[in-house]
This record gives structure tokens, sequence and C-alpha cells, in this order.
């Protein structure tokens, strides 16, 4: 007797769609597809704080000495449809203080990364943060209708990998000598959250993101909390 084979659930999927050059609002910040004119300036001074370089150690380019060698970084890498680039503006500072992007979409079978995110000192662990990175799974899953949202980073980047699990990504694995960058061997740890987990995330980062959980300084009383 031959055992049944077991096979994926079946499914009508409707292709996802690409992302758009439209803003992604929130009470917080706001995130803006990249406009070098517009944007270049704010960010190059915000980067310039973290006087350490930590915020370009796991990335493949960086850190930049001077204001020109930083914008002929965006104009190269930062403009195309892939990565979709984001400038993150933050609404308490007034400022654009963070990058990030969508890339390696595949609206066929409906997945897509979150990558290239890079956070000024005065935009890391603030409530602006956390929005925008809810904004762009909210446009994800609620506006082009993926169903796998992934997160993949250094497996030595510790807090890339614990900023993933808060935000409900989950952890699957390591895929080993993955690539090189930097003249440096990586291997890359994988994480995702998929549209049914997704719906029940939904509701608890609206619930955290309330005004009411925040005093004047935009400081936390309760810790977000998706489970």
């Amino acid at each position: 007797m031959f055992k049944k084979l077991k096979l994926g659930f079946t499914l009508r999927f409707k292709k996802a769609k690409l992302p758009t050059k439209q803003r992604l609002v929130g009470k917080y910040s706001i995130l803006e597809p990249i406009k070098i004119s517009k944007h270049a300036i704010n960010l190059y001074e915000n980067f310039s704080k973290d006087k350490t370089n930590r915020i370009w150690a796991y990335m493949p380019y960086g850190p930049f000495q001077n204001f020109k060698s930083f914008q002929n970084y965006l104009k190269k890498y930062c403009l195309k449809k892939e990565p979709f680039f984001y400038a993150i503006y933050s609404k308490k500072f007034k400022t654009y203080c963070g990058l990030a992007s969508y890339l390696r979409a595949k609206p066929d079978v409906g997945v897509i990364e979150v990558g290239w995110i890079t956070y000024s000192p005065i935009l890391q662990k603030t409530v602006e943060a956390t929005e925008a990175m809810y904004l762009m799974m909210k446009n994800v899953f609620d506006n082009l209708k993926y169903r796998r949202y992934e997160w993949k980073c250094d497996n030595f980047n510790f807090k890339s990998k614990k900023t993933a699990l808060r935000l409900g990504f989950k952890y699957e694995g390591v895929f080993r000598q993955a690539t090189i960058y930097k003249k440096r061997n990586r291997d890359t740890a994988w994480f995702s959250i998929i549209d049914k987990e997704w719906v029940k995330y939904k509701k608890n980062y609206r619930r955290y993101l309330k005004n009411s959980n925040f005093n004047e300084k935009h400081i936390q009383k309760k810790k977000l909390k998706l489970i």
C-alpha cells in the first residue's frame, strides 16, 4: 500500500500589488518614497548623530565620510523600484531620520520583504520607530494583499533579531554562508509574518499606538504585546 501524499492546502490567491508612491501616514510618523532633494540633507545630518557608525555595521554600504558620498549612495541604490525606499519622518522631531524599504517582491505568490532599515539615534527606541514598521506591515497585508512578509538580517545582528521578534516576526532559521559583504561572510537569519497572524496582531498594534499609551514626551506606558 502506498501512503497518501501530503499536499499543501489549496487556495484562490489573487496576485498581490507592487508598492506605490503613496505616503504612509501615521499618528507619529510619515513614510514618504525617497526624494533626494527633499530628504537627503535631513537624513545625512541625523545619521551623522551616530558617532560610532554602528547603524552601518551590518549594511553593505556606509558609513559615509561626507554628504556627497551619502547623496551618491541614495542616487545609485535608493531610487529604484526594487528595493522601494521610504524616508521616515518624525512628527515629534519634525525631521526625516530613517530609511526602510520593501524588496524582493513576488506578487504572483504574495511574498515581500522589509529591509535596509536604517534608524538615526533620535529615531531608535521611539514610538515613531515602531509605528513606521506597523505602517509598512499594514500596507503589505491590507492594501497590497501579500500573504507573507519577510525580515532577514546578519545572524550576528542581535539587535535586529530582537526587534523582529518584538514586532511579531517568527524565527525560521539560518541560511549559512548566504552571502558576502564588506569582505565578510554573512549567515542570514530568517523571520516572517503571514497574513493570518497579521489579523491577530493588528488590533494589538492599534491598542499600543493609542495616544493614551504615551505621555507628553512620547514615552510608552505599556509595551507592545502581540500575543
